[in-house]
């Protein structure tokens, strides 16, 4: 059922004031709401990043408003080794690539609050939905032997977004901006005179025409509460709450139109419908001085319902004569619902075996994942309803578990070994198909070993050393593991697509001047491909390929309240070295990425004027060159190799008093004509556009 957005929330959208939701009011001696953090709470970020055996960015509150993003890839895509391929601004589908791997193909762990959020792991698509940045106030990034704690589809790393927790008072926020773009926040929170009990709500109710007319209309809330109930034992409770309706579709703009600056909706009866809600509940229990566990429940149910209207081939020459697309009077729902269980347990242990310091951590997960696979016929006639044709479920049951100690050799050096073991069962059961043949069920299991090292050592004050090797896998979904050629059910015995990686880096602080420059090694031998000798399947594990490259960061403070911060990632080598693409660069993974930041801060006034640049990039796995500027067959992946582009955007913000701050920006400062990706056409990069905001604290 589709809860219908809050009279609260109406009001807040076209609301004239706003927030500051101080992150300072909180106090050390309050009670947090437990969590499991992949990088940790204890310590200043400098000491839980020196704990971490790979490279590690814990992005702040204060570094997130800076920048007024308008969607999660508005942050990520600024931080070393990431490729964001934004197919629209304010990023429904997630397209996260980490260190030369497909951004159009996430081997990521995206997490909130230490849960996995992207749906369906195991069974589906993880792409189907991505959290909102309006409810974070930070976000952890994680790569290299660190994030071997978890899993599974760690090859490129963990992405933790932290959400906010409403503290005393009301904060209002609210933004408007081009393409029609009303936006707002409400922070409301309480706490016992204690301390020890917290109750808190964050709304957000955002309205946009959208560039190129790819509208949405999204509500998001987010309630927490917690209670410290002894000495010993706490607990939280987050309820979440987000639905989505957007404008877009996998239909993109033929070239010539791209090329004239057009700016319509390729396809403006298309959309993307998405509807989530979730409970996390948080036990911590301190059993001794030593030893901390900490135990998540989780629960989430999540649909996606994508509409989409038919090009016929019939309707092919039509497309090509206009030099858009030409679509049929029918209607296709591709709808999809996903179900998620979850329970995990970590004990954190203190100890002194061999007569030194060590850190030992275990964790144990359970998770159960459900999926219903719609698809309806429909006409333009009966918009979004019509016959079932075919209606399919998967179901996953996995089990992990991992234990790791970090041995404190000396003062100076550390050594983590680990090890992470991933079991997994999983069914798919066909009811409805067009297709007797297709009908029936299937199932499939497979355990994956992961053992890992990681080390850190301090070099001198102002350098450490860190690095590692592991062995990460991504599993293959139902769709790929249990369905051969012309859809039939086989169980094709794939197993998951590893990858031991290999990590090596230098980070410190000098004077004014802080710094971090990692190498990386990634060794594919078990890509799933497309190809198999056996007629009956349709995919093998015979893909190999090769990654390595830099990543490098560095940021200074120039004095008189000037401040820059660089990064910049070199892929050299992201190849394919088996099957029928052997030799070819894998798509959306470009040689270059680079960000700075001018950043300038006197008394209430702040500033930023960023630059983002990303090299060029093939859109298919051919490495075809040219965009082609006709239609040959509708439903291909259109390739060409994408031009690099460099996007300035400038950002400031004025605390008028204590209560009251106003911001502004101006995003794609001037104007770039850019191409985000490719599928079914061109997705183009928003052209200019300028925002507003006001924020108020009551």
């Amino acid at each position: 059922m589709r809860l219908k957005p809050l009279y609260v929330m109406q009001a807040l959208a076209i609301a004239s004031i706003s927030m500051s939701a101080n992150a300072e009011t909180q106090t050390t001696t309050q009670f947090k709401m437990p969590a499991l953090q992949v990088v940790g709470t204890e310590g200043s970020k400098e000491e839980r990043i020196s704990r971490q055996t790979g490279a590690v960015v814990l992005i702040d509150r204060e570094e997130i408003e800076r920048i007024q993003p308008t969607s999660t890839e508005d942050v990520l895509r600024r931080v070393p080794g990431i490729n964001a391929k934004t197919e629209e601004e304010s990023a429904v589908v997630s397209n996260i690539g980490i260190r030369g791997l497909s951004a159009s193909e996430s081997k990521s762990l995206i997490l909130e609050d230490g849960v996995p959020v992207a749906p369906g792991l195991f069974i589906g698509n993880d792409r189907y939905f991505n959290p909102r940045i309006q409810r974070m106030e930070g976000i952890e990034i994680l790569k290299g032997s660190s994030s071997l704690r978890y899993g599974p589809s760690t090859i490129g790393g963990v992405i933790n977004y932290i959400t906010k927790t409403p503290d005393d008072g009301v904060h209002v926020s609210t933004r408007v901006g081009s393409f029609n773009t009303r936006e707002a926040t409400l922070e409301a929170g309480g706490r016992t005179e204690s301390g020890d009990s917290f109750a808190g709500i964050v709304a957000t109710r955002a309205l946009s025409d959208g560039f190129m007319d790819r509208g949405y209309r999204m509500s998001d809330i987010l309630v927490k509460a917690g209670t410290k109930l002894n000495e010993n034992h706490s607990l939280g409770v987050k309820y979440s709450y987000h639905e989505n309706e957007a404008n877009i579709s996998y239909r993109g703009m033929f070239l010539n139109d791209y090329k004239a600056g057009r700016t319509y909706n390729p396809a403006p009866d298309d959309y993307y419908l998405t509807d989530r809600r979730a409970v996390d509940v948080n036990h911590e229990w301190h059993l001794t001085d030593n030893a901390t566990l900490t135990t998540l429940a989780y629960w989430s149910d999540m649909s996606r319902d994508y509409w989409r209207y038919a090009v016929p081939q019939g309707n092919v020459a039509a497309s090509n004569a206009a030099g858009r697309w030409v679509y049929s009077d029918n209607l296709t729902g591709n709808n999809r619902s996903f179900e998620r269980y979850g329970i995990e347990s970590r004990l954190a242990v203190d100890h002194n075996l061999f007569g030194i310091s060590n850190q030992a951590e275990f964790g144990l997960r359970f998770m159960q994942e459900e999926s219903d696979d719609k698809t309806i016929g429909a006409t333009r006639a009966n918009d979004r309803s019509g016959t079932l044709n075919r209606y399919l479920r998967d179901e996953a049951d996995s089990v992990a578990g991992y234990v790791q100690n970090r041995f404190e050799i000396t003062d100076r050096f550390a050594v983590t070994p680990g090890i992470r073991i991933e079991s997994y069962e999983q069914k798919r059961n066909v009811l409805i198909a067009q297709n007797p043949q297709q009908l029936g069920k299937v199932e499939t299991n497979n355990t994956e070993v992961l053992p890992g090292i990681g080390a850190t050592y301090q070099l001198i004050p102002e350098a450490q050393l860190y690095g590692g090797v592991y062995k990460a896998f991504s599993p293959a979904s139902n769709g790929t593991s249990l369905v051969g050629e012309n859809n039939n059910l086989v169980d094709q015995k794939l197993d998951g697509e590893r990858s031991v990686n290999y990590e090596l880096g230098v980070r410190g602080e000098i004077d004014r001047m802080t710094y971090e420059l990692t190498g990386f090694y990634m060794d594919f031998d078990n890509l799933v491909v497309t190809g198999n000798s056996d007629p009956n399947l349709s995919r093998s594990n015979a893909g190999e390929s090769k990654h390595y490259g830099l990543e490098a960061a560095l940021g200074y403070e120039l004095g008189g309240g000037f401040s820059v911060d660089t990064n910049l990632t070199w892929v050299p080598y992201s190849k394919f070295e088996a099957g029928e693409f052997d030799g070819n660069r894998l798509p959306y993974s470009p040689k270059f990425l680079a960000n700075v930041a001018l950043n300038y801060t006197q008394g209430k006034f702040s500033s930023s004027l960023t630059a983002h640049h990303r090299g060029e990039q093939y859109g298919n796995e051919a490495n075809d060159k040219d965009i082609p500027e006709i239609v040959t067959n509708n439903n291909t992946i259109w390739g060409g190799l994408m031009p690099s582009y460099t996007v300035y955007d400038l950002y400031a913000q004025y605390q008028v008093s204590e209560q009251f701050r106003v911001r502004g920006a101006v995003k794609n400062l001037t104007d770039k004509l850019y191409i985000t990706g490719l599928r079914q056409g061109i997705y183009v990069g928003p052209e200019r556009s300028f925002e507003v905001g006001f924020d108020y604290s009551f």
